[in-house]
């Protein structure tokens, strides 16, 4: 069915301005993106085929190669660089909030309330880096990187390298567990201690790293081996 062809307040569009853009849904919102439909099938049908294709997770979703995207057949690259903008437009206006709300993060909890809403719907690990100043205050964060369920591997000169272009006095890290318990893995311990003695040369602390679960996390600054 062509857009066109549905109840006036069932088109994305339409619906936004009647409703408000709260009224849709993820492939509404998605096929407001996409614009128009193709071989048959209208922007809300190719919208959903993207969110299948994502599990249905726009976490998923915003993580997924652009070449990969625009290979799903009426996508293309120019609608799949529409949707990719608006994930990052989404991402930054998270950051804006965390500044704006301008609280120490001075506790595993803090970091946990800030980094879930981006990474309790992950389906496979990633490693994210919160900057502060000198008065523990957020200043940026950055995804070092986005692996398998099983792993990620830090890069520490790409680490080190974001670090000092954002003046950073000290750094935590944070990244999530899909399969739900935040227990540390060896692999874990080892890319804690690294990168910990990475930021040593720059006079920088790792205050922390946070592993996410499904409804719980850990802190290694909790842990006496690692405050040592």
């Amino acid at each position: 069915m062509k857009l066109k062809e549905m109840c006036a307040d069932e088109r994305p569009r339409e619906k936004m301005l009647l409703r408000g853009v709260k009224s849709l849904s993820n492939a509404e919102l998605l096929a407001v993106l996409i614009g128009s439909g193709v071989g048959g099938k209208n922007a809300v049908d190719l919208a959903q085929e993207l969110l299948v294709a994502a599990g249905g997770r726009l976490t998923r979703l915003s993580s997924m190669p652009m070449d990969e995207l625009s290979a799903k057949k009426g996508i293309g690259s120019v609608r799949v660089m529409s949707i990719m903008a608006a994930m990052e437009l989404g991402r930054r206006c998270f950051e804006e909030a965390a500044v704006a709300d301008d609280r120490p993060l001075t506790s595993p909890e803090s970091v946990a309330r800030l980094m879930l809403p981006q990474m309790k719907s992950l389906d496979h690990e990633e490693l994210w880096i919160i900057m502060l100043n000198r008065s523990a205050r957020f200043i940026g964060m950055e995804r070092l990187t986005s692996g398998s369920e099983a792993q990620t591997v830090t890069d520490t000169r790409g680490l080190m390298r974001k670090v000092i272009e954002k003046q950073a006095a000290a750094v935590i890290m944070v990244h999530n567990h899909p399969g739900g318990s935040p227990a540390p893995s060896e692999a874990d311990i080892r890319e804690t201690k690294r990168v910990k003695n990475a930021l040593k040369p720059l006079d920088i602390p790792l205050l922390d790293h946070v592993i996410l679960g499904l409804n719980s996390f850990y802190s290694f600054s909790e842990d006496r081996e690692f405050v040592q």
